[in-house]
């Protein structure tokens, strides 16, 4: 299994409010979210009213396919009038899972909310 990461860390000119800001971002997240079918969500920046940081994965068994998805929504990104982007940067990282091994406990859901006070 093939992970990739992409950090981009976008301006936005045009934001005079946090309100401008995360109208531009939840945009363009949810619109690439939908043309590319990866993850996406705001991870840092997030009070700062013209700039912002988005991480984006795609999980695939193959990694030159992981890779050219990620440099499409650079590309996508480049091309949006609504955002800069300033930098990027991509990891792959690939995980045997044959040799992968979880530990689940079963969790009672009462004793995590229960009010420790």
């Amino acid at each position: 299994m093939h992970i990739g990461v992409l950090t981009l860390y976008l301006s936005i000119e045009g934001a005079d409010s946090l309100k401008d800001k995360r109208q531009a971002v939840r945009s363009l997240i949810a619109h690439i979210r939908n043309k590319f079918n990866v993850s996406a969500a705001e991870v840092d920046d997030l009070d700062i009213w013209r700039r912002a940081t988005v991480g984006v994965a795609v999980v695939s068994n193959e990694a030159k396919f992981a890779n050219q998805v990620l440099s499409k929504v650079v590309d996508h990104v480049e091309s949006d009038p609504r955002v800069v982007l300033d930098d990027y940067s991509i990891e792959m990282q690939h995980t045997d899972s044959e040799h992968v091994a979880v530990d689940y406990e079963e969790i009672n859901a009462e004793e995590m909310f229960t009010d420790a006070a």
